[in-house]
């Protein structure tokens, strides 16, 4: 099983957010189709068209990561078979990766080990995060409405 291979995350500047907003709104509105593929056409330095034929769910996930450099954000992209590191795991939930070694210590994430290094699966840890943002969203609900019924001024 490969491993995700790390790469330099960038934020995109102004000109790439630009193109970005463009480009997804171009994309979106070809992607109501039920073809399975697309031909799309990439221009080269000496402005010459070349024709692709990529996957119409490869062209969706390109117009999601268009929409994420539109609003600014950097984007990378795991493989869902994806092996991570605990590193790699933990900045991907935003936690430190002591704390991301005591979830998977109690068993609230899998996890592996290869040799004497903890491996987590790309897929159990979005489970996790699934889980947890369900679990913080309700909590919110419930603090909400208890404000609500107290009449604390949150209306």
């Amino acid at each position: 099983m490969t491993t995700a291979t790390p790469s330099a995350i960038n934020l995109p500047v102004e000109r790439e957010v630009k193109a970005a907003i463009e480009g997804q709104r171009a994309l979106s509105a070809f992607l109501t189709t039920a073809f399975e593929t697309q031909r799309i056409q990439i221009f080269d330095e000496q402005n010459e068209a070349h024709s692709v034929e990529l996957p119409t769910s490869a062209l969706r996930l390109l117009s999601d990561i268009l929409a994420a450099l539109a609003q600014g954000n950097a984007v990378k992209v795991v493989p869902i078979h994806a092996e991570l590191t605990t590193q790699e795991a933990a900045d991907l939930l935003n936690v430190s990766r002591p704390h991301m070694i005591k979830l998977l210590e109690r068993g609230e994430i899998s996890y592996h080990k290869t040799g004497k290094h903890r491996r987590v699966r790309f897929a159990d840890l979005m489970e996790y995060k699934t889980r947890r943002d369900t679990a913080s969203e309700q909590a919110m609900t419930l603090l909400a409405e208890q404000a609500q019924a107290l009449r604390t001024g949150y209306e």
